[in-house]
C-alpha cells in the first residue's frame, strides 16, 4: 500500500477479524438489504458479494422488492434474488444460510416481508450501516451513522481486512456506485476529507467515475421527465414563511406517466434550489403505503421531524419514512408538523 492515503480504522479491528472469520468459516452466505433498495444498498451489497465470492465462497443477494432499473448495469445485479417475486423460494434461501449480512438497514422490519423470515433465521447475523439508532437482532454490529454510506463502510471494511490491493473494479464501481448516490453526488453527508482519500482509492482501480455518473443520473426515461415536470407545476407547495417545500404524488398521478420503479429518484431535492428553501419533503403512494422523503440544509434536522410524524429517521439532512393511511391523511400530519417546527426553521435559516 505505497504512497497510499491514509484511512483511519473507523470499525473496530475485532469486528473485522470476526467479520472474516464467520465468512471464511460459512458455507451459505446470503447478503440482504432494506425494502426499495437505492444506489447505496446495492452498491454496498454487490461490492461484498463479490469480496465474499472472490474468496471461494458460496454467495447471494436477495433483497425485498425491485430496484431502479438505473442501478442494472453493475457486475452482479443481474443475479440478486428478489423476494416478492417468489416467497417460497426466498425464505428458503434465508433459513438455510448460516450467515446472513444486513447492509443499509439497522432494524429488521426494515427488510419489508423479510423481516419474519429473518427473526426466525438461526444464521448468525452480521449488521453494516450508517443509519442511527441500531437494533440488537444481530450478532455482530458495525454501526457508524457518521459515515456517508454503507458503500464506504465495506471500502473500509475491506481496507481495515488487508484486502484492498486484491479489491477488483467490480468492487470498486459498486462502492462508488453507493457512495455517490447516497451523498446526492457529494452535496451531502460528504464533509470529511477522508471520503475523498477513499475515492482516490478507488479511482486507482480504472474504474470511470464519469461513465457511473452517466449511467445513474443520465439514464432516465421519457416518462420520468414527463412526471417531473408535472410534479413540479402540478404537485408543488412552497411554504416561504416557513422556508419549506412539499411534493405529492398519488397513484394516479403516477400512473398517467407508467411510473417504473426508480422515477422519482431525486424529486425531493428539487426545491432545494428554491432561494430561502431549507427544508423539503416529498411524499408519494406507493404499494399499499405512502413514503415520505425529507432532504434539509443548514442546522435543521430533518430526521426528527421524519421520526416524529413518519415512524422514519436517518441522517439530519437526509432522511425517510412511510405512513400506513392515504395520502390525504399524510398531507394533513405533514402540515401540522410543519406548523409545529415553524420555529426551528426559522431559526435555523437565520443562523449565519
Amino acid at each position: 500500500m505505497h504512497n497510499l492515503p491514509y484511512i483511519s480504522e473507523v470499525i473496530e479491528p475485532h469486528k473485522v477479524e470476526q467479520i472474516i472469520d464467520y465468512i471464511d468459516n460459512s458455507d451459505k452466505i446470503v447478503i440482504t438489504t432494506h425494502i426499495s433498495p437505492d444506489g447505496d444498498a446495492i452498491g454496498s451489497s454487490l461490492a461484498l458479494y463479490h469480496f465474499i465470492k472472490n474468496r471461494g465462497k458460496n454467495v447471494m443477494i436477495i433483497v425485498p422488492n425491485s430496484f431502479p432499473y438505473f442501478l442494472k448495469w453493475m457486475d452482479g445485479a443481474n443475479n440478486i434474488e428478489i423476494f416478492e417475486y417468489n416467497p417460497s423460494a426466498g425464505a428458503k434461501i434465508l433459513s438455510n444460510a448460516d450467515l446472513i449480512f444486513s447492509l443499509d438497514y439497522n432494524i429488521l422490519k426494515r427488510a419489508g416481508e423479510m423481516s419474519t423470515v429473518l427473526e426466525t433465521s438461526k444464521a448468525t447475523k452480521i449488521m453494516i450501516d450508517h443509519h442511527p439508532f441500531p437494533g440488537e437482532d444481530f450478532d455482530i454490529i458495525v454501526s457508524k451513522p457518521h459515515i456517508s454510506s454503507t458503500s464506504e463502510l465495506i471500502f473500509r471494511f475491506i481496507y481495515q481486512a488487508g484486502e484492498y490491493s486484491e479489491m477488483t473494479k467490480a468492487e470498486a464501481e459498486s462502492i462508488y456506485c453507493g457512495m455517490m448516490t447516497d451523498t446526492g453526488g457529494f452535496t451531502y453527508n460528504s464533509a470529511d476529507p477522508e471520503i475523498y482519500e477513499i475515492i482516490s482509492m478507488i479511482l486507482r482501480k480504472d474504474i470511470d467515475k464519469d461513465a457511473i455518473y452517466s449511467k445513474v443520473f443520465n439514464n432516465y426515461s421519457e416518462e420520468r421527465f414527463r412526471l417531473l415536470g408535472f410534479t413540479l407545476s402540478q404537485r408543488m407547495e412552497v411554504y416561504h414563511d416557513k422556508h419549506a417545500a412539499l411534493l405529492y404524488l398519488s397513484n394516479e398521478d403516477q400512473s398517467q406517466f407508467r411510473y417504473s420503479k426508480g422515477d422519482t429518484e431525486g424529486f425531493v431535492n428539487y426545491p432545494l434550489s428554491i432561494k430561502g428553501i431549507i427544508f423539503s419533503t416529498f411524499i408519494r403512494e406507493e404499494e399499499g403505503m405512502v413514503k415520505i422523503s425529507f432532504r434539509s440544509q443548514k442546522s435543521f434536522r430533518c430526521n426528527e421531524f421524519a421520526s416524529e410524524f413518519f415512524n422514519g429517521g436517518g441522517h439530519v439532512n437526509a432522511s425517510g419514512g412511510e405512513f400506513q393511511g392515504s395520502l390525504e391523511e399524510a398531507l394533513k400530519i405533514y402540515s401540522e408538523g410543519l406548523e409545529k417546527y415553524k420555529e426551528r426553521l426559522i431559526m435555523a435559516v437565520n443562523e449565519d
